[in-house]
């Protein structure tokens, strides 16, 4: 039994806020060592970033010290680079929904006693190097590969390497995981008496995908597209191998301002305008995700 004078001093106006003092602290201290990692290794970089990104190309290349506004306004000059990271990273985003939604949907409700050896086999090439695996599609796509087999049984000669194409199936092939486990996990968490209500009252397989299915595992599907999204977006590698040059990238920009050409400046401005369109599409996302919630609660009511 807590004795009358503890009691009260827990109680008192002072006793309240030493308490909320002591809960301030341990939370403070509980989140030093997270806030310190991300103070230094997301804000500084990127204050160096915006620092590097308002200054001048030094002579002999890298950073001088300066206040300018041109390499922002000469940002139109990589346009195409712009464009073709924006529309190959929603094409990708989209192509590994159109595949990771069905795979997803018959590992959650088909698969049975095989889910556990399905769900190994999508994880299995996460196990090798993430550059062995792209270099590999050089020698699937490459003239001894598809193009030589294509060409064996009568359909012409046919150039896959160094195209868009390429490129896509690239990036479908490396980040398809990460589309399909978040879809797997809405998909198996979902209320199957809802699936069961729906065809008691009369509708079809694909109107109860639409109007539950769907709805429900919208989450899900967001989750995935961001984690699909975003590292495209900065994706340098796979352009680099598979597109040859062709495919230019935000990514491959970056390599040639800041190793060749030495332009630290406008390399920093364009790493600010790439973060900025992530975050508008981001945001997008957050936005349609949050909508579509506020959609489904109105119908439920």
């Amino acid at each position: 039994m807590t004795p009358p004078g503890l009691a009260a001093a827990r109680t008192s106006p002072a006793g309240q806020t030493a308490s909320r003092w002591r809960m301030r602290l341990a939370t403070a201290l509980m989140l030093a060592p997270m806030s310190a990692w991300y103070f230094f290794l997301l804000v500084v970089p990127l204050g160096i970033l915006l620092v590097f990104s308002v200054g001048e190309r030094a002579p002999e290349g890298g950073y001088q010290a300066g206040f300018t506004l041109d390499n922002y306004v000469n940002l139109s000059t990589r346009a195409t680079a712009f464009g073709n990271t924006l529309w190959m990273a929603a094409a990708g985003t989209i192509l590994c929904i159109l595949v990771g939604y069905p795979l997803a949907y018959y590992l959650a409700t088909r698969a049975g006693d095989k889910k556990t050896v399905l769900l190994i086999l999508v994880i299995v090439p996460f196990w090798t190097s993430f550059l062995i695996r792209t270099y590999a599609w050089l020698t699937i796509l490459g003239n001894t590969g598809i193009p030589a087999f294509l060409e064996a049984v009568g359909f012409g000669k046919t150039v896959l390497l160094n195209t868009p194409f390429a490129v896509l199936l690239g990036i479908v092939y490396n980040y398809l995981p990460l589309m399909v486990f978040p879809l797997f996990v809405s998909l198996e968490r979902l209320d199957k008496r809802l699936l069961e209500a729906s065809k008691d009252l009369g509708a079809g397989r694909w109107a109860t995908f639409r109007q539950v299915t769907l709805p429900l595992t919208l989450p899900g599907l967001l989750s995935g597209a961001i984690l699909v999204f975003i590292p495209i977006m900065g994706e340098y590698l796979i352009p680099a191998l598979l597109g040859g040059g062709k495919v230019f990238f935000v990514g491959n920009a970056l390599f040639d301002m800041y190793l060749q050409s030495r332009n630290w400046p406008f390399g920093s401005a364009a790493a600010i305008g790439l973060i900025l369109v992530v975050l508008v599409a981001v945001g997008f996302y957050l936005w349609f995700g949050s909508r579509g919630r506020v959609e489904r609660q109105v119908s439920l009511l």
